[in-house]
């Protein structure tokens, strides 16, 4: 028999019982689209997330106060942490590689301009802010390198804090209070939107000394660090261990560059993704049954064909690959199936729902495709073997 025939015989085993056959593709159809559907919102939210942290560029390295490792010591040590201070983050500028450091402080304050007022996010800065996350300033200018110890009240508005207190004025030279203080406004910042849940337009930038002062703190919650981006990360960071351990006395900091940040949040997405597409692959088994119950019921049917076919020469290898082809026929068409369905899918959910981030990974559905085809063929070997290994006469007086 030609390959011609092989695939035209098949074919014609399958339109001869079309329902069964379009019920049998469809439960490899449903798996498949489960496992693109799936996938494709893992994948989505996978670049979402990658997206928000890299839009601040990925050669930064924070500095915290305190060690996340627990080490063992007795119970009446005392505390020797130290805080971090305006002073670390300039001391940190002159470790090697190192561009920026910028110390931040964050907190919560009322601004208040013209009878009008709003509670806002509050971000006490240096000068290189925005230079370090890749921030830009609309109009005006960011912050000035004034003294950080004795810094002028000047701040810096958020797109929507600037629109919610002077609407379509410009601002600039206006005087506002934050915190109940005066401050005279230098900048606008463009906006940037939400990251990862937090409004960047309504937040409101002050020099770090005096936001210091206003939240009664005496240390930083970070130091923002930009290094050469072909810098070796190792090297930074020991540069800054190094810098910092000699004004501390001892390593009571954590270092966390965003580069290892985004390799463990890779993995993490990565092995989310992974696990949903083996939940939706779990449908594909239910297929696999589907075909190894049509196959059994099929052979019985035909007997007589089989004791015919061997009767004019197949070998028991033909009837077993015709049986195989017919398997993996229809594994492949309702995988093909499944790909359209759940690429469909995926593309209606990203006009219906614009903000669920949903991103089609191809190599999963030819991955998908390629398991309903094994499966299809796994399935369809126990049948097939039983139609090979029928006797040709006993098969044709079954008529």
């Amino acid at each position: 028999m030609s390959t011609a025939d092989f695939i035209a015989f098949t074919l014609a085993s399958l339109k001869a019982h079309r329902l069964r056959t379009v019920l049998t593709a469809l439960g490899i159809a449903v798996g498949i689209a489960a496992v693109i559907l799936l996938t494709s919102i893992g994948e989505g939210l996978h670049r979402f997330v990658i997206a928000e942290f890299t839009q601040f560029g990925t050669n930064i390295i924070g500095v915290a106060p305190g060690r996340i490792q627990t080490h063992g010591a007795s119970l009446g040590a005392v505390n020797t942490v130290r805080p971090l201070t305006v002073d670390d983050a300039i001391a940190l500028r002159k470790a090697p590689y190192v561009q920026l450091s910028d110390p931040l402080v964050q907190g919560n304050g009322e601004v208040a301009h013209d009878g009008k007022s709003r509670r806002v996010t509050l971000y006490g800065t240096g000068p290189d802010f925005a230079r370090a996350l890749s921030m830009r300033v609309a109009i005006g200018e960011f912050l000035p390198p004034d003294d950080p110890h004795t810094p002028r009240a000047f701040v810096v508005l958020g797109s929507k804090v600037a629109r919610e207190l002077f609407g379509g004025e410009n601002p600039l030279g206006a005087r506002i209070r934050v915190g109940g203080e005066r401050y005279r406004i230098v900048g606008v910042m463009e906006s940037k939107g939400q990251v990862l849940g937090f409004d960047l337009d309504d937040t409101v930038y002050i020099p770090v000394g005096r936001a210091l002062e206003m939240f009664n703190r005496e240390s930083l919650q970070e130091i923002h660090i930009t290094y050469e981006p072909t810098a070796p990360l190792a090297e930074v960071e020991e540069g800054i261990r190094r810098i910092l351990i000699s004004r501390h006395g001892a390593e009571d900091f954590t270092i966390t560059p965003q580069q290892k940040m985004l390799e463990v949040f890779g993995t993490v997405l990565n092995a989310i993704t992974f696990a949903v597409a083996a939940i939706g692959a779990i449908s594909l088994l239910v297929g696999g049954v589907g075909i190894l119950t049509i196959l059994t019921i099929a052979v019985a049917e035909r007997t007589s064909e089989i004791g015919l076919l061997r009767a004019i020469g197949a070998t028991q290898r033909r009837i077993m690959l015709l049986f195989l082809g017919e398997a993996a026929l229809l594994a492949a068409i309702g995988g093909a199936a499944g790909l359209l369905l759940g690429w469909g899918i995926a593309l209606v959910l990203q006009v219906a729902l614009p903000e669920l981030p949903v991103h089609t990974p191809w190599l999963y559905a030819v991955v998908a495709e390629g398991v309903a085809i094994a499966v299809g063929l796994a399935a369809g070997v126990l049948p097939a073997r039983h139609a090979a290994q029928l006797d040709p006469l006993e098969a044709l007086r079954s008529e």
